[in-house]
C-alpha cells in the first residue's frame, strides 16, 4: 500500500493497494518508486501491474481532506489504508508508513481492522518492496489522471497540483478553484 497526494494544494489524495502472490513478476518489469519513473514509464508500468495483480484506489478529495476536521491527515490516511485492507483481505500487508513512527503506525493501523494480517509497516516502503513499488505507481498514476480532468474541467493548464510546480502557483495566483473531477465516484473504491 502506498498513496500519492500528500502536500498539493490542488487534487486529490489517492491511496492505492496491489496484491499479489509472489512480487517476482513486478521485480521483472522494474516498478520502483514512482516518483524515479517517468510519466510515460508510469503509465506503461500502470497497465502492466493491472494485468498481474489485484488493484484497488481509494480516491481522497480535498472536500473529504477538509471535513476531518480535528483528525491529522495520517489519521484520514489510516482509514482508507484501512478501508483497502478490509476489501482486499491479503494476509499480509506492506506499506508505506506516513507516520514519524513505523511501529506507531502498524498499530494505529491494526487497531482498524478486524482481522489480524501481517503488518510491515516501513518508511520509504516504495524502495523497499516491489509490491509497495506497484502500489506508488498506481496511486500516481489515478493522481495525475485526476489532476488532468481538473484541468480539462477548468479549460488550462493546472500543472501538477503542487506548490513548487510554476504552472500550478501561476494557476493559484487568482485563488483557488473549486472544481473537483466529476468522475471522481467511478475512480474510488473500485477494484480492476
Amino acid at each position: 500500500m502506498d498513496e500519492a497526494g500528500r502536500g498539493p494544494v490542488l487534487g486529490p489524495l489517492v491511496v492505492a493497494a496491489v496484491m499479489v502472490k509472489d512480487e517476482e513478476p513486478l521485480r521483472a518489469i522494474g516498478v520502483r518508486d514512482s516518483k524515479k519513473l517517468t510519466a510515460m514509464r508510469r503509465a506503461e508500468l500502470d497497465a502492466e501491474i493491472r494485468q498481474m495483480a489485484k488493484v484497488d484506489v481509494e480516491v481522497i478529495d480535498a472536500r473529504m481532506i477538509d471535513a476531518r476536521g480535528e483528525g491529522s491527515l495520517n489519521e484520514l490516511e489510516l482509514d482508507h489504508f484501512a478501508a483497502l485492507i478490509e476489501r482486499m483481505r491479503p494476509s499480509s500487508v506492506y506499506a508505506d508508513a506516513c507516520d514519524p513512527s513505523e511501529e506507531s503506525f502498524a498499530i494505529k493501523l491494526s487497531s482498524r481492522l478486524r482481522y489480524e494480517p501481517e503488518l510491515v509497516c516501513r518508511h520509504k516502503a516504495d524502495d523497499l518492496f516491489p509490491v509497495v513499488s506497484a502500489a506508488s505507481i498506481i496511486a500516481k498514476v489515478m493522481r495525475d489522471r485526476l489532476v488532468e480532468e481538473i484541468g480539462r474541467e477548468l479549460g488550462e493548464d493546472v500543472g501538477s497540483g503542487y506548490p513548487a510546480d510554476p504552472v500550478t502557483r501561476a494557476l493559484l495566483k487568482g485563488g483557488f478553484p473549486a472544481v473537483y473531477p466529476k468522475n471522481l465516484e467511478d475512480m474510488s473504491g473500485d477494484t480492476l
